[in-house]
């Protein structure tokens, strides 16, 4: 375990899903978020609504001075990145 880290902040309340689940956010920097949301089916793989969803609140967020690091979506057997897919 990596010393001196300090726990994720509690998820702060974000757009709503347009598909089922919640959407939450993470402090990583003063002004920028990471999107972290779950898949009920347990498959992590991004769809079309996420990759859109994804790219509609980084541009609303952009003007507000708030950069949307990644987008995180957690399945049963493991979790994807919209950053490291490069769909964002």
């Amino acid at each position: 375990m990596l010393k001196n880290r300090k726990p994720l902040p509690p998820p702060i309340p974000a757009l709503p899903a347009p598909v089922n689940g919640n959407i939450s956010t993470y402090q990583c920097g003063n002004a920028r978020r990471r999107l972290v949301h779950n898949h009920p089916s347990g498959d992590p793989t991004p769809s079309r609504a996420d990759i859109d969803m994804t790219r509609a609140i980084v541009e609303v967020a952009r003007p507000l001075g708030i950069a949307v690091h990644d987008n995180l979506i957690v399945g049963k057997d493991g979790h994807a990145s919209l950053k490291a897919l490069k769909l964002m």
